[in-house]
């Protein structure tokens, strides 16, 4: 019976783990990407956008105006 139990109950702790690890380190990239106008455009033209100077200064003022936790009061 515990040859089935521990498996399920460490994968579900590596999923939460996991899951935490990775919220963690998205939201240091968005911060990194605020200060840092070259890896936001990069990171548009990724996604299939080319941006100007204008459109990134926008984009920056918008990032650093949001609220860390989705904007939640």
């Amino acid at each position: 019976m515990w040859n089935i139990i521990i498996p399920i109950l460490t994968l579900l702790a590596g999923a939460v783990g996991g899951f935490f690890i990775g919220v963690f380190y998205l939201r240091k990239q968005l911060e990194k990407m605020q200060s840092d106008p070259e890896m936001l455009q990069k990171m548009a033209k990724q996604m299939g956008y080319n941006m100007n100077k204008s459109q990134l200064q926008k984009a920056q003022s918008m990032m650093k105006n949001q609220r860390p936790g989705g904007g939640r009061r």
